[in-house]
Parts: C-alpha cells; structure tokens; sequence
C-alpha cells in the first residue's frame, strides 16, 4: 500500500478539546497506512457521563482509560503495526502512561488560541461541554524537552495540516 511507513511509529495527537485532534489525526493515519483508534471510544461511560454532566475527571477516573489506550497501541506494536490515536494526554504522568505501549511513541501536540478552541466547541457536537475547555487549559502540562513530539498550532486549514504532518513523517521514516 502506498505510503505505509516502513518502521512502525505510534503516534498520539494530543491536546485540549476542540484542538481537531480526529480531524487530523483519522486523515493523517490512513495516509500513512497507521491503526487509527478515537481515544474517545476507550472511555467508560461513567466518565463520558461526567464530563457530559460539566464535572472534569479526575486522575482516577483516567488511570483505566490510558491503560486501555496503552494496551491497544502495544496490542498493534507487538503485531508490527503502526497506529495513531487520540487523547488529551494533558500532563506528563498520562504520556508516561501511554508511552508505555510502545517505544517511540511520538506527540503531536495540537494546539490554538484559546478563543479559536473556544468557537469550535460551540460549533459541534460533542460530550464535553464548553465549559470545561478551562479545567484542560490548567491541566495542559506542554511537552517537555525529553519527550519525542511536535507542538503543531492548528490554526489553518486541515487539509494543509494534514499534508503538513503526513510529509513530516514519510520524510522522518526515509531518512
């Protein structure tokens, strides 16, 4: 299949809600032949239900979601696949955690204005209320030096974000 990389990668894109993390993610995976999983549909429906409801998880309410996001990805690891998700991956502890399913796991960190962010939540439908954009901005711990990723800001258009990441990373498992 064209554009299959030709080492596994595992790649995450991360950020707060509304960053388009599956409108970007989902169109770079199958461009690059990768597993693509919406980290969304690893959650219980206690924490959809909770954060439906305005009330943001708590560390105890992740720890199982990133495990479950964790085993999937070490699941197509082990098989020799390569694979995309999505999840927030807000602090360190939780990239930690899903590093764990495969070395090399790689973070595009998505990322806007916080208004920009704001007007898309509005704008869709989805569980997680506008309303808790601000508990995910306090929560964000950027990616830190030691961690393999890109911060990627996510104002303009997807089909140039999407060319932009799926070159990166063919030109990246080239070399």
């Amino acid at each position: 299949m064209a554009g299959v990389l030709a080492q596994p990668r595992h790649l995450v894109f991360m950020g707060v809600t509304g960053t388009g993390k599956s409108a970007v993610g989902e169109p770079v995976a199958a461009a690059l032949g990768c597993a693509f999983a919406e980290g969304d549909a690893f959650h219980p429906q206690a924490n959809i239900d909770k954060m439906r409801s305005g009330t943001p998880l708590t560390d105890d309410d992740r720890w199982p979601w990133l495990e479950s996001l964790a085993d999937w990805t070490r699941g197509h690891a082990d098989a020799g696949t390569s694979t995309a998700l999505t999840c927030s991956a807000l602090r360190r502890g939780y990239r930690d955690v899903l590093r764990t399913g495969a070395p090399g796991t790689f973070f595009v960190h998505l990322t806007a204005d916080p208004d920009l962010i704001l007007q898309r939540m509005q704008a869709r439908e989805h569980f997680m209320p506008p309303s808790l954009l601000q508990s995910q901005l306090d929560t964000l711990e950027p990616l830190e030096a030691d961690e393999e990723g890109v911060v990627v800001d996510v104002d303009r258009p997807l089909d140039v974000l999407v060319t932009e990441l799926t070159e990166m990373f063919r030109n990246d498992d080239s070399s």
